[in-house]
């Protein structure tokens, strides 16, 4: 005998009684909020100033960056250093001036200071995966952190996982043939 309150949709149409008071609290705690309250307040980054960044990391950083791993480290970044956009357009402006493809042609013109500490910090967050080193830092980028990239071939990144962060299934790589003796 079918159970009295069986449905024949399927699980993903099914609304519970928490899912509509969750979804309910959510609609009505975002109409609550402050004509005040932008989007930058709750961790979204202007446009402009993903692109800058997206921009400047791509002249410090010679390696193929992710765009949205970079919005959200722009974000981050802006609210730990609140003239992160302002250092971002000077340091874009050393570049232009020196006609810079890559790091090299123009690091060492970029002055002591705010801005060269700002550029070392986007090459920190690139390399590393976070924006800060305290002990509650948010990660960013574990899996295409650029410190992992140049040995991905033959080291796994530091997980649980044999292979890599989420594949916990897949088998180790051979090492290769070991010498006898």
């Amino acid at each position: 005998m079918a159970h009295p309150s069986r449905d024949d949709c399927p699980e993903e149409f099914s609304l519970t009684r928490r899912k509509l008071l969750v979804g309910g609290a959510l609609f009505v705690g975002g109409a609550l909020l402050p004509p005040e309250v932008s989007a930058q307040t709750l961790g979204a980054v202007a446009p402009e100033v993903s692109t800058n960044f997206m921009e400047v990391s791509s002249l410090l950083i010679d390696h193929h960056l992710d765009a949205e791993v970079g919005a959200r480290m722009a974000g981050a970044m802006l609210r730990i250093h609140p003239t992160l956009a302002q250092d971002i357009g000077a340091i874009i402006e050393i570049a232009k001036k020196k006609n810079a493809r890559i790091v090299e042609d123009f690091f060492a013109d970029i002055p002591e200071g705010s801005l060269k500490d700002t550029a070392l910090a986007i090459i920190s967050a690139w390399y590393t995966g976070v924006v800060d080193n305290s002990s509650t830092a948010e990660v960013f980028a574990f899996e295409t952190a650029l410190m992992y990239q140049p040995t991905h071939d033959v080291m796994t990144i530091p997980t649980y996982a044999i292979s890599a962060p989420n594949g916990w299934n897949a088998e180790a790589p051979p090492l290769g043939n070991m010498p006898t003796f």
